[in-house]
C-alpha cells in the first residue's frame, strides 16, 4: 500500500475520533488520524498538572494580553492560566457572529478529550421519540435498542461510574462503582424525593473518572485539576485510553498539523477517495487516499469540512442534498440556576475533593407533567461547606475576623440547569465567502438564539430549583443567570443530522452521508435532537456502532 493510502481515514482526534481510531484498528484496518493541531502527549506534555498554585506566575488568573488576544475564551469560566494554550488561536482561526456564538474551541491532540466536564448520561426512548411524538422537526432513526449495546461496551472501557438508579428516562449503565453523595446532599435527596412523591430524583453524577483501576489506568486521585490533563489517567480521555489502545494494534498512524480541507468525491463512484490536507505549520497541500473517511473534527468543523467540499455536483458541499447541512444546530443553555444555605450541620465537615456533584434528572413534560413548552432540563450541582475564603480580607480587620475564619462557615447548596434546545432548521451556520483564517480558508458563520421555547424553559429551570430547595430547608434561596449565548454549553450538535430520508437528512441510521457512503459523521454534528443530558457519551457510542457497521461493509465489499 502506497504511503498516501489507508484503509481508513479519521479526521479529528477528540472524543468520537479517539474511539473512530481505536475500534477501526482494533478490528484490523491501517488507519490515518489527522489532527489539525499539535501533538499532545500522555503525562508528557500536561505541563502544568503537577505545579502547585504558587508556581503560577499569575496565580490562575489572564493577563492582559491574553483577554486581548482570547476575547471569545473570557466570555466564561474557561480563561484560566492553566489551560490558556489549551484553546485555539482566536486570531488565526476566527469566526463570524451574525447572531452571538460562544464558539471554545481546542485545536491540539486529544481536542477537548481533555477539557470535558465528563459526566455521562445515557438517552432513553423518551429522548430518542421526542421529535415524533411532539412534531418537531424530524424522527431520529434509531431507538435505544439499537444503541444499548453499544453503551455497553464503551462504559466499559472508558470506565463510567455512577449509582443503579432503575430510571426508566435515564437508562442505567455498566458502571465503576459510585463516588458518594455528601451529609447534606443526602438529606437533600431523600427531602426532594418524599416532597414529590419520588418523581424526582438526586443521584450523584455519573462521570467518566475512575473509581477503580482499569488496564493502564489508575483510579481518580482527587484532585480536582482533569482538564489539565491526569498524568494518573485517572478519567477518560483519547490520550489515557483510547490512542493507547490504537496505538497498540500497530496499525495507526497519527499526523498532526493536518488542517482538512475537503473531501475528494468520486462522480463515477459515488463514493468519496480521501481527504486534501493543508500543513498547517508549511502550508503545503497533501492528498491522502482511503476506503472510508471518519468525520469527528466537532460538530461544527465536520458540517465545515462538508461544506468546502463542494462540487458540481453537491454545489453547496457533500451532503447537502437535502438542504440540512449546516442547519439545526444546537447546544443546551445553562448559566442559571439558585444558591441556598443549608442549616443543622454545624457538626458535618467533609474532606478532600470530588469529581462530580449531584445530578438532578429531568422531571418536566414526563409522567403526566405539561408545560408550556416542550421537552426539559436536568440540574447539576453541589453543596458545600464554606472556608476561610468566604470573608472578603478588606471588608474586616483584628483579631476577632481572623479567630472566626478558623472556623468552617456554613453550608451551602447550588445547582445550574441545563434545558434542550429544540433542532430549529432556521438556527444555521454558514460558509463566509469574505473572511478568512490564516491559511487562506473561509470561516463559519454563526446565526443562531434561542427561542421562546427555550425562554420559557429558563423561566421554570429557576422557579423549580428556588421550590426544590426551599421544601428541602434551604434558607436565604436566591436565584442566578449570568450571560449565555448559544455554543457556551460546549454540546455543540445537529449540523449533519441523523435521519431516515436523504430528502430530509444528510446522515442514515448508521451514520453514512446519503451523498458518500463511505462517509461516516459520529461526533455531535450527527445528532437529531439534544436531550438534556450532556451528549459525549452518545457521541461514543455512535461511534463504536458505525465503526463495526463500516468494517462489516467493507469485508461485504459495499464500501
Amino acid at each position: 500500500m502506497p504511503d498516501n493510502e489507508y484503509d481508513a481515514i479519521v479526521v479529528g482526534s477528540g472524543i468520537s475520533g479517539g474511539w473512530a481510531a481505536k475500534e477501526l484498528t482494533e478490528k484490523g484496518l491501517k488507519v490515518l488520524m489527522l489532527e489539525r493541531g499539535r501533538q499532545h502527549d500522555h503525562i508528557k506534555d500536561y505541563k502544568t498538572a503537577t505545579k502547585d498554585p504558587w508556581e503560577f506566575e499569575h496565580r490562575g488568573r489572564t493577563t492582559p494580553e491574553q483577554k486581548k488576544k482570547y476575547p471569545v475564551v473570557h466570555r466564561g469560566w474557561a480563561a484560566q492560566e492553566a489551560v490558556m494554550d489549551a484553546w485555539a488561536n482566536e486570531e488565526d482561526c476566527p469566526y463570524t457572529e451574525v447572531k452571538p456564538f460562544t464558539w471554545w474551541r481546542s485545536y491540539r491532540m486529544g481536542g477537548r478529550s481533555i477539557l470535558w466536564g465528563r459526566q455521562s448520561y445515557r438517552w432513553s426512548d423518551m429522548d430518542f421519540e421526542a421529535n415524533a411524538k411532539d412534531g418537531i422537526a424530524i424522527d431520529w432513526p434509531i431507538r435505544y435498542k439499537d444503541i444499548a449495546p453499544w453503551y455497553d461496551h464503551v462504559e466499559k472501557f472508558a470506565g463510567i461510574s455512577g449509582s443503579v438508579e432503575g430510571l426508566s428516562h435515564l437508562p442505567d449503565g455498566k458502571f465503576l462503582p459510585p463516588f458518594d453523595l455528601n451529609f447534606v446532599e443526602k438529606d437533600v435527596a431523600a427531602r426532594i424525593k418524599e416532597k414529590y412523591k419520588g418523581n424526582r430524583h438526586m443521584i450523584i453524577g455519573r462521570v467518566a473518572n475512575l473509581t477503580a483501576p482499569i488496564t493502564g489506568r489508575t483510579q481518580c486521585q482527587f484532585r480536582s485539576r482533569c482538564w489539565e490533563g491526569c498524568p494518573f489517567g485517572g478519567y477518560f480521555s483519547t490520550q489515557s485510553s483510547t490512542l493507547p489502545a490504537a496505538m497498540a494494534t500497530g496499525k495507526l498512524t497519527v499526523r498532526p498539523f493536518s488542517i482538512v480541507t475537503k473531501i475528494i468525491y468520486d462522480k463515477d463512484t459515488k463514493k468519496a477517495k480521501g481527504v486534501e490536507v493543508i500543513d498547517a505549520e508549511t502550508n503545503q497541500t497533501y492528498e491522502y487516499l482511503s476506503k472510508i473517511v471518519f468525520l469527528n473534527a466537532s460538530a461544527l468543523n465536520s458540517a465545515w469540512l462538508l461544506m468546502n467540499s463542494a462540487t458540481d455536483v453537491w454545489p453547496e458541499g457533500l451532503g447537502s442534498s437535502s438542504g440540512e447541512l449546516g442547519h439545526n444546530v444546537m447546544d443546551h443553555h445553562y448559566n442559571l440556576g439558585a444558591t441556598g444555605t443549608i442549616e443543622g450541620y454545624e457538626d458535618k465537615y467533609t474532606y478532600g475533593r470530588r469529581p462530580t456533584g449531584f445530578y438532578i434528572t429531568r422531571f418536566a413534560n414526563m409522567n403526566g407533567d405539561k408545560r408550556d413548552y416542550l421537552r426539559g432540563f436536568g440540574y447539576q450541582g453541589s453543596a458545600s461547606r464554606e472556608g476561610w475564603s468566604r470573608e472578603v480580607a478588606e471588608l474586616n480587620i483584628g483579631a476577632d475576623f481572623k479567630e472566626a475564619l478558623t472556623e468552617p462557615g456554613s453550608w451551602t447548596i447550588g445547582a445550574t440547569g441545563f434545558g434542550e434546545i429544540l433542532p430549529y432548521h432556521e438556527n444555521k451556520i454558514t460558509l463566509d465567502k469574505i473572511k478568512k483564517d490564516k491559511w487562506g480558508l473561509p470561516v463559519l458563520s454563526m446565526d443562531a438564539e434561542l427561542k421562546e421555547n427555550e425562554i420559557k424553559m429558563r423561566k421554570d429551570i429557576v422557579s423549580e430549583l428556588i421550590a426544590m430547595f426551599e421544601a428541602a430547608g434551604a434558607k436565604n434561596v436566591n436565584p442566578w443567570e449570568t450571560y449565555y449565548s448559544i455554543g457556551q454549553g460546549i454540546h455543540e450538535m445537529g449540523t449533519a443530522r441523523m435521519g431516515k430520508d436523504p430528502k430530509t437528512s444528510v446522515l442514515n441510521s448508521n451514520n453514512q452521508v446519503w451523498d458518500a457512503k463511505n462517509v461516516f459523521v459520529t461526533d455531535g454534528a450527527c445528532m437529531t435532537s439534544s436531550a438534556c443530558q450532556n451528549p459525549s457519551l452518545t457521541y461514543m457510542a455512535l461511534t463504536a456502532r458505525a465503526a463495526d457497521f463500516a468494517v462489516s461493509e467493507l469485508k461485504k465489499r459495499n464500501l
